[in-house]
């Protein structure tokens, strides 16, 4: 089915990439400012004597959001196809918008005992669920306003919305850690950091009512189920969900762990963590979209693969320098250097993942690959990166973790034929 968007001239495409980009962004932060205050919140809602016990409780429930991520690209990847992309997107808005408010509101573990981590968990399936199907409804819409010659610089900037938003939340926390004292952070400055992110939720509402829909409303159930997926494309979702297995475990591990393992292990200031995740955010905010158009020049496969096995060689040697030396400066330079390779990867990895199926599953098939993926691989990549120092005693353990991934995940390349400049079907 044609998509209505060719329908559109270049001020109103420009105009929804803006659109969907702000909305993404504002989606994602309520999802990113967690990991920012992961080991804070674990201190707050996890009881427990040891560190390790708090960490892993923390990075667990930060996984946990990520179970109900398969669940959400289902059904609300099916509305998507079956509704159109605009609504599917005001919908996840909405439950993320509920998720973050349960964070804002619930009281501490020393408050109200073992209810306090029971309503955190709950917050994080929502947004999990939320998040499920937000990634494909909306890079579906953003490549369906392309043409042929550029769709991988449009669907990239669903990508360059989750790096803004990784960014906010790292400025956030910088704003709040230099005018708080610890006690404050704890007491309320890492939940007025959720507030904001709640306070502009209105907003992105107003902007995703305003975009012109690409796919019309048919509401055929034969057309768009997950019979015709699973039965119709099974090859396209296991290569989907292996490139998307390498390309998430690398983004938790480099730009979520070694974050916190710099502050839970290596003993450095809050403050070089959230340095590092800004680092890494301006990198894949300039990166990101000149990769995509980089894609649309020579092909999605060639910049995915180049940019995964630079990841695959240096992260063992890099974390390695971080463990050893254990300063602000060797984590700065390990995550620029790694983040330039994440931005090369990320947008055209995922527009490869969407162009390989067609319009009546397209918004389905990418938020089901995508969900599984980081749900089997990247949403526990923290607590297996913790428990893996902690049974082998190898500071240098999570990188293997990331090699090993990275290697499975080309796999998919090659199950996959190249899509770049060919008409979406």
């Amino acid at each position: 089915m044609a998509t209505l968007a060719k329908h559109h001239d270049k001020k109103t495409r420009v105009k929804t990439i803006a659109g969907i980009t702000i909305g993404n962004a504002i989606e994602f932060y309520d999802f990113a400012i967690y990991s920012v205050f992961a080991v804070l919140i674990g201190t707050l809602y996890f009881p427990g004597e040891s560190d390790f016990i708090k960490l892993m409780l923390t990075f667990a429930t930060f996984g946990v959001g990520f179970l109900t991520r398969p669940l959400g690209a289902l059904v609300i990847g099916l509305y998507a196809d079956r509704h159109g992309r605009r609504p599917a997107m005001f919908l996840t808005l909405m439950l993320m918008g509920l998720g973050t408010l349960i964070f804002v509101v619930t009281p501490t573990y020393a408050q109200i005992g073992i209810a306090a981590p029971i309503l955190i968990v709950l917050g994080r399936l929502i947004q999990g669920f939320a998040i499920g199907g937000e990634l494909g409804a909306s890079t579906t819409m953003l490549m369906e306003y392309a043409d042929d010659q550029s769709r991988g610089f449009y669907g990239s900037w669903q990508l360059f919305g989750q790096a803004l938003s990784t960014m906010l939340g790292a400025l956030v926390g910088l704003i709040l850690g230099w005018l708080l004292s610890e006690a404050q952070l704890a007491s309320w400055g890492w939940r007025f950091a959720m507030l904001l992110g709640l306070l502009v939720v209105p907003f992105a509402l107003y902007i995703r009512r305003a975009l012109p829909e690409t796919r019309p409303a048919d509401g055929h159930q034969e057309h768009s189920s997950l019979g015709v997926l699973f039965r119709g494309y099974p090859r396209e979702l296991l290569a989907g969900v292996l490139i998307t297995m390498g390309g998430t475990v690398a983004n938790f591990i480099v730009l979520n762990y070694m974050m916190n393992y710099a502050i839970s292990v290596l003993k450095l200031p809050f403050s070089s963590s959230i340095w590092a995740a800004f680092l890494a955010a301006g990198v894949q905010l300039v990166l990101i979209p000149w990769a995509g158009r980089l894609s649309d020049k020579v092909g999605r496969k060639k910049v995915v693969f180049w940019a995964r096995v630079p990841l695959i060689l240096l992260i063992y040697p890099l974390f390695a320098w971080i463990s050893q030396s254990a300063t602000v400066g060797v984590l700065l330079w390990a995550v620029l250097i790694l983040s330039i390779f994440l931005a090369l990867n990320s947008g055209p990895s995922v527009v490869l993942c969407a162009e390989i199926f067609p319009s009546h599953v397209r918004a389905t098939g990418l938020s089901l690959v995508y969900s599984l993926g980081v749900m089997l691989f990247g949403g526990f990549a923290q607590m297996i990166a913790t428990g893996l120092i902690q049974l082998t005693g190898n500071p240098n353990a999570p990188a293997l973790y990331m090699v090993i991934t990275g290697i499975l995940s080309l796999i998919g390349l090659l199950l996959v034929k190249e899509t770049a400049g060919q008409p979406l079907r």
